[in-house]
Parts: structure tokens; C-alpha cells; sequence
């Protein structure tokens, strides 16, 4: 195989950029990874990944072709460098750009005359040319689509994922004029098993990412507000979806928290640039709104069942059962199981939380929240227990799992449908 002439730089070896830096690493090319945190690098370096997109095996049969560093000096041989940073939201749920700003500062220290600059970031259409690209041109000197050149193709990188990876999920691709279009679409084509899509300008492939989990999330709102209003007839919502999805074209999803990097966050973006255009976007709003609340509402409802089956409320032991966004993976990001714990809390209930996927050293500023070790493992009881993720541990648990570790009668709050007699299910 002929060695591929570009040389990769990745920028941000988070669940996105380390899988698609040993995508690219495997077949062939010399790739750089760079990361300001010290520690993820000597992590990577010494073999590890810690997010456990990876195998030690995986970054093991790349080792000659992929390395990784904090050092400025140690990228400036490349000539396509892809960002791959995070693109959080404030306090007041507007979108912070800082990350993508930074990185694109200190891409520029290093920028040379026909580079190109890749961003995979999840942002509103404009980001990359309107706030991007200035902070590219002012510290290289260089002008934009004359003298270096930019692409958007956006991630779609499914944390904990181990069908649906990267090369495995069809590629939006984008450049700033039609030959580097091209270019980028030929590029990750070559690693993209299934095929990529060549988006008409960079504005429509940052569209066409930020409505995806815009999209799921309002639909995902429906099915909340769907439960809401089936838990107050005292209708089983599960059992509703079941009923109504044997219709073909019946789109089948279940209710429940919704945090994670994407889909809590995402439609932020697009709600922001909307409203600077004077448009107010009521319905993504709205949906925004009623899945923020859901945790609110879990922790009502277990109080209520709580106090139907006569248990104080106040000293209240309850375990909760998972802290990770999603199901079998370690990640943390705007999880919203805190919400539950948050609401719990306001009622004086002494709260635990196990999680078989979390590590200490992971928790960061989760480390408020009382985080144990195994309860099965343990004699203490709780009052209620709410079963917030579905991790394949938890699945397991049997009536007598629950049953050595709860106070009579038995209070088990099922988010996730995964409990085979629950007090109460969402």
C-alpha cells in the first residue's frame, strides 16, 4: 500500500478524536495526536485510554504510526489538522465557544501556506468561516482559501458503542471551496467503510449535524410528556408504546433522562443562533424544557411511593443505580442522573450512588455525590431504590438481588424498564 502523503493532526483525544486518530493511524497514515491535558497524554502514551473507546491491543498495533503530545513544536509537520474539541453550553445554556477559539488559535501558531483545518466540533452553521477562520487568519497571517483551507465534517461518534463505530457510520464531508471539498471527502472516505456524503458548503453539514440530536431530542420530549400524562392515568407507558408500535411507521422510543455531550446539549446551538436571528424556536425550546425536568419528576415520584408505603422521608436511605449518561460506558458528561440526586436531596434523603463503569479518579466535580462501592457486596439497606441506567450488571439483578439490600416493603423506582416487578416504572 502506497503511503498516504498527508500527515494527520489531531486536535482533542476525547470519545471522538482518539477513535478517529487510530482509524486514520490504521490504515497508514502518519498521525499526531494533541491534547492540552498532560495526563490524557501520558494515559495514551503509556498504552491506556481511559473513555475505553479503545482497546490496550488497539493502540498497541498503531504504535509506530500514531503517537501522542502537549507539544506545539511536535504538530507543525503536519498539513491537515482535524478539531476534534468539545463544544459545551454555559450556565445559561448558551454555547461556549472557547474550546473550538483556542484550538484554533493554537492551530494557527503552527499553520502553513495550502494546510487545511478539519473541525468535527458539533456548532450552528457559521461557526467554522464566521468565528473559526478569523482566529486561524490572525495569528498565521495566512488568508483563508488562498493560502490555507478549512472542511467541516461533523463527528457522529456513538460513546460505548462497539457496533457502530467510527469507520462504521456513513460520513458528512465538507470543504471551503469545491477542490478541497473533495479533498476531504477522498480523505475520509478512505477510512469510512460505509460511504461518506459530500455536503454542498460547510453551513449545510454544521445543519445537517446540530437538527440530528435536535431532531431525537424533541422526539424523545414527546415520549416524556407522553409518560407524564400516561403516569397520571395510571396508564403503564411501556405497555402503550408496545400497543402503538406494531403500526409500521409508529417511530418507537422510550422516555427517560436525556444528558450525555449531544442530545441535552446540541439543540442549544441551533436555539441560540435561531434567537440572534430574531426566530423563536418554541418548539425545540419547549421540548428542551420538558427533558430537563425529568429528574424532577423521578424524585417526586419516588417520594410519593415512598410515602404510599409508609417510609419516612427525611434520613432516608436511597441507592441510586448508575451515574453515567447511557448504558456499559464511563462516561459522566452531562449526566442527568444528578438531577434525581439534586431533587432528593431537598427532601433530606441520604443518597448513594453506585456505579460499576465510573472510577474515582473519573468523577471530577461529581465527587460532591456520595459515590460507593458494590451495595450487593454489603448488609446495609435502603428505603428506595431507583434504577437510573441499564447497565448489562444491572440487567442481571434478580427479585433476590434487590431483596438482601431494601427495607420492607420493597420501593424500586425502574427508569429504564429493566426490573422485573418495580414499585413504580417510567
Amino acid at each position: 500500500m502506497k503511503k498516504p502523503e498527508e500527515k494527520i493532526c489531531i486536535v482533542g483525544l476525547g470519545y471522538v478524536g482518539l477513535p478517529l486518530a487510530h482509524a486514520f493511524a490504521k490504515k497508514g497514515f502518519g498521525v499526531v495526536g494533541f491534547d492540552i491535558n498532560q495526563d490524557r497524554i501520558e494515559e495514551l502514551n503509556s498504552g491506556y485510554d481511559r473513555t475505553l473507546e479503545l482497546e490496550d491491543s488497539q493502540l498497541l498495533e498503531v504504535k509506530d504510526r500514531l503517537y501522542f503530545t502537549s507539544d506545539l513544536n511536535e504538530i507543525k509537520s503536519s498539513n491537515i489538522y482535524i478539531v476534534t474539541v468539545p463544544t459545551p453550553i454555559d450556565r445559561n445554556h448558551n454555547p461556549d465557544l472557547m474550546p473550538l477559539i483556542k484550538s484554533s488559535q493554537t492551530i494557527s501558531k503552527v499553520l502553513s501556506k495550502n494546510d487545511i483545518v478539519i473541525y468535527e466540533s458539533t456548532v450552528y452553521p457559521g461557526v467554522t468561516e464566521d468565528v473559526c477562520v478569523p482566529e486561524l487568519e490572525r495569528f498565521s497571517n495566512l488568508k483563508y482559501n488562498v493560502d490555507f483551507f478549512c472542511g467541516y465534517s461533523p463527528e457522529r461518534i456513538n460513546p460505548g458503542d462497539k457496533k457502530h463505530t467510527v469507520t462504521k457510520i456513513k460520513k458528512v464531508t465538507s470543504g471551503s471551496n469545491k477542490k478541497i471539498a473533495t479533498k476531504v471527502d477522498i480523505l475520509y472516505n478512505s477510512i469510512i467503510e460505509v460511504g461518506t456524503f459530500m455536503a454542498s458548503s460547510i453551513k449545510v453539514a454544521e445543519a445537517s449535524k446540530v437538527i440530528e440530536n435536535t431532531q431525537r431530542d424533541v422526539n424523545i420530549a414527546l415520549i416524556n410528556e407522553l409518560a407524564l400524562i400516561f403516569n397520571a392515568m395510571n396508564i403503564d407507558t411501556n405497555e402503550v408504546l408496545e400497543a402503538a408500535s406494531t403500526k409500521w411507521n409508529f417511530i418507537k422510543l422510550k422516555p427517560g433522562l436525556v444528558g450525555g455531550h449531544c442530545i441535552g446539549i446540541d439543540p442549544y446551538y441551533l436555539t441560540f443562533k435561531a434567537e440572534e436571528l430574531g426566530y423563536k424556536p418554541n418548539l425545540i425550546l419547549g421540548a428542551r424544557q420538558i427533558n430537563n425536568g425529568m429528574g424532577k419528576f423521578i424524585a417526586e415520584q419516588t417520594i410519593k411511593q415512598m410515602i404510599l408505603n409508609d417510609k419516612n422521608i427525611r434520613n432516608s436511605n436511597i441507592l441510586i443505580l448508575g451515574l453515567t449518561f447511557k448504558e456499559n460506558c464511563p462516561d459522566l458528561r452531562n449526566t442527568r442522573v444528578i438531577d434525581i440526586i439534586d431533587e432528593l436531596d431537598t427532601y433530606g434523603c441520604s443518597v448513594e450512588v453506585y456505579d460499576p463503569w465510573v472510577k474515582k479518579e473519573d468523577i471530577n466535580d461529581l465527587g460532591k455525590y456520595n459515590i460507593i462501592s458494590n451495595p450487593f457486596e454489603n448488609s446495609k439497606k435502603y428505603d428506595s431504590i431507583i434504577v437510573a441506567v441499564a447497565h448489562d450488571k444491572f440487567k442481571n439483578l434478580t427479585a433476590s438481588d434487590y431483596d438482601q439490600i431494601t427495607t420492607k416493603p420493597e420501593v424500586i423506582i425502574d427508569i429504564k424498564g429493566i426490573v422485573e416487578k418495580p414499585k413504580w416504572r417510567l
